[in-house]
């Protein structure tokens, strides 16, 4: 079996979906690794591992439903295992290990037993200085896009997750694609102005289509060449409301088939006024802890 990614939406075969089992129950603030999961904590609303557990397992039955074999991480005690994308990626035939938050380093645990059948010369781990996880990570035609930041606070930042570092390994893992790096702008504290992740605020979709949240990005610049390479009618500009609710975070399981949540309106018939269909799930729970759908899933072979 081997691994085969080229872009973000050709017809998904295999999928790494996370779980919210055995999370630990509710973490203290100290366990709390980015701003919105912050605010529904101290709000009072932090989502319970059954609401949780029933929008991930819907959406587990809609992939299935559409022809896609979907793996479940084993189950880690006490570990918050929803976000699979986070810690790895592939890119052709390649499985990159992330280098992610000491936090969540068990969580990298329960991928071994699902990639036994895989070439194991075709996983790559980063030595520790190069900081990147999945959901900074898009593959769109030639080009691989890549959130970083470059702050000088980054140490401080539990927000940034991805350094500059990680272009230059990924350009040389993959010399044949042009590794293109965009600063984001984080924030520990307020989520309304933090891009958790590049597809927090950017993701391509359908056949030449995109969602892009432009205040996300800090260079003017990055932001103009990455609408370039789209047609102005076919990119969705969502709002900062909009990028706060996980907008931009829909997923792919073809061209003309999305999983999206239903609250996004204004998403979903734009999508199918391009011709995308459009498969909702409720996923308000999940979105609690600043991630959605894509982050939630980690593809191992799309075709």
């Amino acid at each position: 079996m081997q691994f085969h990614v080229v872009d973000e939406t050709a017809p998904l075969q295999k999928v790494i979906l996370g779980h919210a089992a055995d999370m630990g129950g509710v973490p203290n603030l100290e366990e709390i690794y980015d701003p919105k999961s912050r605010q529904h904590l101290l709000e009072g609303a932090y989502p319970t591992e059954a609401a949780l557990t029933k929008e991930i397992d819907f959406f587990a039955a809609v992939l299935e439903k559409h022809g896609v074999e979907v793996v479940r991480p084993k189950n880690i005690s006490a570990c918050n295992q929803i976000f699979a994308r986070d810690i790895g990626f592939v890119i052709e035939d390649k499985f990159i290990f992330s280098n992610i938050l000491p936090l969540r380093e068990r969580e990298q645990l329960a991928l071994e037993v699902l990639l036994k059948d895989f070439p194991q010369e075709k996983i790559i781990r980063f030595p520790d200085s190069i900081h990147v996880e999945g959901g900074d990570v898009i593959v769109h035609g030639d080009y691989i896009f890549v959130g970083v930041c470059n702050r000088p606070d980054y140490p401080d930042l539990i927000t940034a997750r991805t350094n500059p570092q990680a272009v230059v390994a990924l350009q040389k893992t993959f010399p044949n694609k042009k590794v293109v790096a965009l600063e984001l702008k984080k924030s520990n504290d307020n989520p309304f102005e933090n891009a958790l992740h590049l597809d927090c605020s950017f993701q391509p979709v359908g056949q030449q289509c995109a969602i892009v949240h432009p205040e996300s990005f800090v260079v003017v610049q990055e932001f103009q060449f990455l609408c370039s390479l789209f047609v102005q009618e076919d990119l969705f500009v969502i709002t900062t409301q909009e990028m706060y609710d996980m907008t931009s975070n829909i997923f792919s399981i073809s061209p003309e088939l999305v999983v999206s949540d239903p609250s996004f309106k204004r998403l979903n018939t734009w999508l199918e006024r391009k011709g995308i269909s459009v498969a909702t799930v409720h996923y308000r729970e999940v979105a609690k802890q600043e991630g959605l759908f894509r982050c939630s899933t980690l593809p191992l072979i799309r075709l």
